[in-house]
């Protein structure tokens, strides 16, 4: 026996293509692999699959999972069927043998093809886990670029040029259609068009519609000429810019037309968008923080902050409003212990004398602030009162030199107090002034004695946090020294506060849950 090609001649080795082209080179079809997940609903009992066109050939679908496959085909004469694939066979779809394989857990669709319609595979779903579908098949491509004949010459005699075009062709309609549908196929490459010289004859010298002259004399083809490029859309970080591109023809006066794009396609046209500034925008850059102000309790530090740009340059251009802060809160964990003072034992009642506080004096800067204003004066004449002051958040203009209210929450750290209590004296009678040397006479031969009242620390709060790391928060009470009983905490008004204290606490991580 002999052996018998696809073009029907003994002897020849000749076979199809996956695309079904006797002794073709597989580039009339394109393969198409993938792979269907199914996603449960409540109000979908169906979905699609994948759908194939008609032609397609090697179709093969295996569904692994407790759902179904079902078919829906439509003919090119707009005729619709569906198959539900009940069982294990091979049967006629549409005049396309179909193989078909049901298992308990899954299912296999052959098709050897060509597809003579339409398919649509979809999947009915039959339980509450999912399901997946891979399908794999060779699709015709249907849609393919056609050159057309040359266009007319651009001139009647004296000498002109035509070119050719390319147009999206439907194999299956026999029709020309959008551009589009060529693009959906990346195997499809545009023909580039053709360019010839036509019409070279003289103009009769009273024609008038061209110079008597010899063609090649001088006759430019149509050329692309571009508008300059718009500015940057951004100015860094990346932008685009854009300009506008045309086909213009010179005359052998040297006048310049624009004319139909076709006549500029030998050549490809110019871009009209580019990317620009692909740069990384200028961004702050913090350096480290300096020591804490203070050796013990609450202080401040402070770092650098610049605008580095993408040369690691020191320039402008960051926004203002992420920039980092460059001064914060810091606690040194070491108590501050307050000296003993030598002062006369009436001297230490709490309420004899406010202790006179003297604070650092706040100046607007360029850096959003908390501004406090002076303190009113004591709401009592005798006694303990209290003082208020006003607390602004301002910033200084540098441009206008000028001062601006900000909202509260502009400013960072701690807002300064706005009300603290004051003494004016005692009110049992008229306060006695004395002069030094009455005081020193008054006072000189008593014990030196510690203050009545103060601020002691007194254990932790419980942990924030059970696992994991929290924090606890030392308490601080006011006590009467001599009968360590805690007192009220106006008694502690001539001693400053101490600073916060916080601990880790219940570092051991949690258990899963």
């Amino acid at each position: 026996c002999q052996i018998v090609g696809c073009d029907r001649q003994l002897g020849s080795a000749v076979k199809e293509d996956n695309c079904g082209v006797c002794n073709g080179d597989g580039s009339t079809c394109r393969l198409v692999r993938g792979q269907y997940k199914s996603q449960l609903s409540a109000n979908k009992l169906d979905d699609t699959v994948v759908a194939i066109p008609y032609g397609s050939r090697q179709v093969r679908l295996v569904l692994k999972g407790p759902d179904h496959l079902y078919l829906e085909t439509k003919t090119l004469q707009g005729v619709k069927s569906e198959n539900s694939l009940s069982s294990t066979g091979s049967f006629l779809v549409d005049n396309s043998s179909i193989d078909f394989q049901k298992f308990p857990d899954k299912e296999i669709l052959r098709i050897s093809g060509p597809l003579t319609a339409d398919f649509t595979i979809k999947i009915h779903y039959a339980g509450a886990a999912d399901s997946s579908v891979q399908f794999i098949f060779y699709q015709p491509i249907i849609h393919r670029w056609r050159e057309t004949d040359f266009f007319p010459c651009s001139a009647s005699c004296g000498g002109g040029y035509q070119l050719t075009s390319a147009e999206c062709f439907d194999l299956r309609s026999n029709r020309v259609v959008a551009d589009q549908y060529c693009h959906y196929y990346p195997e499809n490459i545009k023909p580039k068009p053709k360019l010839q010289e036509c019409n070279l004859d003289p103009c009769p010298a009273s024609d008038g519609y061209k110079q008597i002259m010899p063609y090649d004399l001088y006759h430019p083809l149509p050329r692309w000429e571009s508008t300059p490029w718009t500015a940057c859309s951004s100015s860094c970080g990346g932008g685009i810019q854009s300009r506008s591109v045309s086909c213009v023809e010179e005359d052998i006066q040297g006048h310049i037309s624009p004319v139909e794009e076709w006549k500029c396609m030998y050549t490809p046209k110019m871009p009209v968008v580019q990317p620009c500034n692909i740069f990384d925008c200028p961004k702050w850059l913090a350096q480290e923080w300096s020591p804490c102000t203070v050796t013990c309790g609450q202080g401040l530090r402070y770092r650098v902050v610049l605008c580095i740009d993408h040369r690691g340059m020191h320039t402008g251009g960051c926004t203002p409003k992420t920039k980092p802060h460059i001064k914060e809160e810091c606690v040194v964990p070491t108590p501050c212990y307050k000296p003993k003072e030598k002062l006369p034992v009436e001297a230490k009642l709490p309420w004899y004398k406010q202790a006179q506080e003297l604070e650092e004096g706040a100046v607007v800067s360029e850096e959003p602030s908390f501004i406090p204003e002076a303190w009113s004066t004591c709401s009592v004449t005798c006694g303990v009162g209290s003082q208020v002051r006003l607390v602004k958040c301002q910033v200084l203009l540098s441009f206008s030199q000028s001062v601006a209210d900000l909202p509260i929450d502009e400013c960072e750290g701690p807002k300064p107090v706005s009300q603290r209590a004051c003494y004016s004296g005692p009110c049992s009678g008229e306060a006695t002034e004395y002069t030094p040397e009455e005081t020193e006479l008054l006072y000189g031969s008593l014990q030196e004695f510690d203050e009545l009242y103060d601020w002691e620390y007194e254990g932790f709060t419980q942990c924030s946090e059970s696992c994991g790391g929290g924090v606890q928060e030392a308490v601080v009470t006011c006590l009467n020294k001599q009968t360590r009983e805690t007192a009220d905490e106006t008694l502690c008004v001539t001693s400053r506060r101490p600073p916060q204290l916080l601990k880790a606490c219940n570092l051991d991580p949690c258990p899963p849950r």
